[in-house]
């Protein structure tokens, strides 16, 4: 069916519609790192003028984020890797957390079958077996170039030494004091013990997690699942409680896994398959907008803002059906991905008026059955690219450290659904495919992405922010290949984000025109303010193949490049 489009553009000076880059755009022909943080990024530069290929500066990042940046970085949690060599050859890597064997479906409920508050979402219970540090070995053993020992130290030395603390660091440490000691009872892990604030400048030195990392070196994954680390592992579990056993770490593998690959016009998109829901729903993403004119109405016009919502509603409708660990559900890709399909599914889409989610369920397919994360984005000399987002889960993950080891572990068991339809600690919701199992891998959110441009390298990108992480990655990607922005332009755009469920579209606090904001509300959008959504980490290759880093001013996210 022919469709009228209903263009509304905005001629807005840019001071209304989103604040001025705050940091400058960096640009470099050997290579670049985009990380959280700006230790890790020097980190990851370091090995890139080493010699070392894009995958030694991940590993290497990875270790020095569980010491600087301890509310996401880890090795108490999982991830995924997307890659892609100068060459053009794709891989993914799977290292998501696990349910332990002890686990079971109703594992969050009581005796009346409702789901116990907080129960999967921080504290003992919540914890997954962690993935981080075998999918670290896997992808050095299969792609590294210098040696194990080189890529850990700076990760060691640092703990050891001490690392400089951030404001933003300083005050996160402060915010969650009463839950270290709460799920900590006798241990001063990350908590002064004067009883003092952390503040901004101070050294904070983690001799545990030194000694941790130095057996890390020594052994690679055999020193986190097997022997000391191991032992002090189980010890926590037996001390307050927990289901993780010696069994469970030993038996831990990350798995290789194909990428999943979509088209945007003359764009490939890499992706992470499931049990991530990043892959397939950029996929649907940019299949569901592409009849739509948005490069000619901008990224600022009322119905490029619309479109993009009425997609984001309906993926994550699907999502919740249909998604979770391909090892235990069968999960339609083809189906999902099908071009006839998500144009099927935006049929129903009216410029004069929202949808309501009410309205929107996830598709049907005949014989199938029913915010703290970090990523960092780097591309070596060469032009080997990686994406990788990683993650606790929530920020500090479960709160619960492992005496004598020093590291956080992860709450990741919450992205199961702990009972069918009730929402998780980020509002999402899902079903059967989802339930817990032992040994499965929960859904995830985490959208580590690389984009070519025929056989070109063109973007890599990710972010972390729970169920934002999908749409923050979709709007960053429009606004580079689409709005023709730079690399940190595109990352400081104001966001938006819908999920299905609740039917809100939250936005970022006095980024937004409010005439505009007026208009979406008058056609029946329900809209929540934010303070911020996502931090996205990216890198844009010109074509004169020199990179773009874009590091965004709403953490301390760092771009370095040479």
């Amino acid at each position: 069916m022919f469709r009228i489009y209903l263009f509304i553009g905005l001629l807005l000076p840019s001071f209304l519609f989103g604040q001025a880059t705050q940091k400058p755009l960096i640009e470099a022909s050997n290579g670049m790192v985009v990380t959280t943080h700006p230790i890790a990024s020097q980190i990851g530069l370091d090995i890139l003028k080493k010699g070392g290929n894009a995958i030694d500066a991940a590993v290497a990042v990875n270790f020095a984020l569980a010491v600087c940046h301890p509310a996401a970085g880890n090795i108490g949690g999982g991830g995924f890797l997307v890659y892609r060599t100068a060459k053009g050859k794709a891989y993914t890597l799977d290292y998501r957390e696990m349910a332990p064997l002890s686990s079971s479906r109703d594992m969050y409920l009581d005796s009346t079958g409702q789901v116990v508050p907080g129960k999967s979402f921080v504290g003992i219970h919540s914890v997954g077996v962690p993935g981080s540090v075998a999918g670290m070995e896997a992808m050095h053993k299969r792609l590294g170039k210098l040696a194990w020992e080189e890529l850990v130290q700076p990760a060691v030395d640092l703990a050891r030494k001490g690392v400089v603390l951030t404001g933003k660091e300083a005050r996160g440490l402060n915010r969650n004091r009463a839950d270290f000691m709460k799920y900590n009872p006798g241990r001063a892990y990350m908590v002064k013990a004067d009883s003092t604030q952390w503040v901004e400048g101070e050294l904070f030195i983690q001799s545990d997690l030194a000694n941790t990392l130095e057996r890390i070196l020594k052994f690679k994954s055999k020193g986190f699942y097997q022997g000391e680390t191991a032992d002090l592992f189980v010890k926590e579990m037996e001390h307050q409680g927990g289901i993780i056993t010696h069994r469970d770490l030993k038996s831990y593998k990350a798995i290789w896994r194909k990428p999943l690959i979509s088209q945007y016009k003359q764009y490939s998109i890499i992706g992470m398959p499931p049990p991530s829901s990043g892959g397939v729903a950029i996929g649907q993403l940019f299949s569901m907008i592409k009849p739509y004119p948005l490069a000619r109405w901008g990224a600022q016009s009322d119905s490029t803002i619309q479109v993009m919502i009425e997609a984001e509603r309906r993926v994550y409708a699907d999502r919740a059906k249909w998604l979770g660990d391909p090892d235990f559900v069968k999960v339609p890709l083809n189906e999902l991905l099908d071009s006839n399909y998500l144009a099927q599914r935006m049929q129903n889409m009216q410029f004069e008026k929202a949808t309501k989610s009410s309205d929107v369920s996830a598709g049907a397919f005949p014989g199938y059955e029913s915010p703290e994360t970090t990523h960092y984005s780097i591309v070596d000399k060469d032009g080997n690219a990686v994406a990788i987002t990683t993650t606790l889960n929530n920020s500090y993950g479960s709160k619960v450290f492992v005496g004598g080891a020093g590291f956080l572990l992860n709450d990741e068991m919450d992205d199961f659904s702990a009972k069918a339809g009730v929402p998780n600690l980020y509002g999402l919701v899902g079903t059967k495919a989802n339930e817990i199992q032992p040994r499965k891998r929960m859904l995830s959110s985490m959208t580590p992405t690389i984009v070519t441009e025929g056989d070109k390298l063109r973007l890599v990108v990710g972010t972390p922010g729970g169920s934002t992480i999908i749409t923050s990655v979709f709007q960053v990607m429009l606004n580079s290949i689409v709005f023709g922005m730079n690399m940190q332009q595109a990352v400081e755009y104001p966001r938006f984000h819908h999920q299905w469920l609740p039917d809100l579209t939250r936005y970022e606090a006095k980024r937004f025109d409010e005439a505009q904001l007026g208009r979406l509300k008058a056609k029946g959008y329900e809209l929540n303010a934010t303070s911020s959504i996502g931090l996205v980490e990216g890198i844009y290759i010109l074509p004169n193949g020199k990179y773009q880093g874009g590091a965004d001013s709403r953490g301390d996210d760092t771009a370095l490049g040479y």
